[in-house]
């Protein structure tokens, strides 16, 4: 991440020679970069690498915690299945199990990460609503507001531990409101959840931190 900066060109020619491939694949990818809003289509030919706001990253946090506490609640409504409660709470017990010695590093970030994903797709899958989970893919393209990716900074690891450990328990009231049936609580707590995000949006104007997200098999 970073290697094109904001504002730079990119042109199908010079991205297919510098990738060793033909054209057509590298057609295909700009286009599509374009409609996730991370390429910008030139007037002429050609693109330009989008530049991505503080206020844009907000509003897309803002609204994957609506959609989220969305499918929350209505999960809660159709009823928590006894294998949804189950994997909610596996999910709890390997976030804790990251948080028992007082400390975090990179690998336990990135098992924190691979955590909150499943966790936070066990409560979309419980909703059976395939339109959240539609209008989320399309919210994905800014990284800071992903579940699928975990910003943080390597150089500040006490910081990081007390941002997710915080987070963590998070995700038990919410585990905790969707147990007890409570749809408007449990609706409640993941938009609170997705402010934890905007609350460390510090990060995206830091040179020093990190992304993680895994490769999809």
């Amino acid at each position: 991440m970073g290697e094109f900066p904001a504002g730079k060109r990119l042109a199908e020619t010079q991205a297919a020679e510098a990738l060793g491939v033909s054209r057509t694949p590298v057609r295909i990818a700009l286009r599509s970069l374009a409609q996730e809003g991370l390429l910008e289509k030139l007037p002429a030919r050609g693109y330009r690498v989008k530049e991505v706001t503080v206020t844009e990253i907000t509003n897309s946090v803002e609204v994957r915690g609506v959609l989220e506490g969305l499918a929350a609640r209505q999960a809660v409504e159709i009823g928590c299945s006894e294998h949804t409660i189950e994997q909610l709470k596996t999910c709890l017990a390997q976030g804790d199990a990251l948080f028992v010695g007082g400390s975090i590093d990179e690998a336990g970030i990135e098992a924190y990460q691979q955590m909150n994903e499943t966790f936070h797709d066990i409560i979309i899958n419980a909703s059976g609503n395939t339109s959240i989970k539609s209008a989320l893919q399309l919210n994905e393209h800014f990284p800071f507001a992903s579940v699928s990716a975990i910003a943080y900074d390597p150089n500040q690891l006490d910081r990081e531990f007390h941002r997710l450990k915080y987070a963590h328990t998070q995700h038990h009231a919410i585990a905790d409101a969707m147990i007890k049936g409570q749809g408007a609580r449990v609706e409640a707590l993941l938009k609170e959840h997705s402010l934890a995000t905007i609350n460390h949006i510090d990060l995206f104007n830091s040179n020093t931190y990190k992304l993680y997200k895994p490769r999809k098999m």
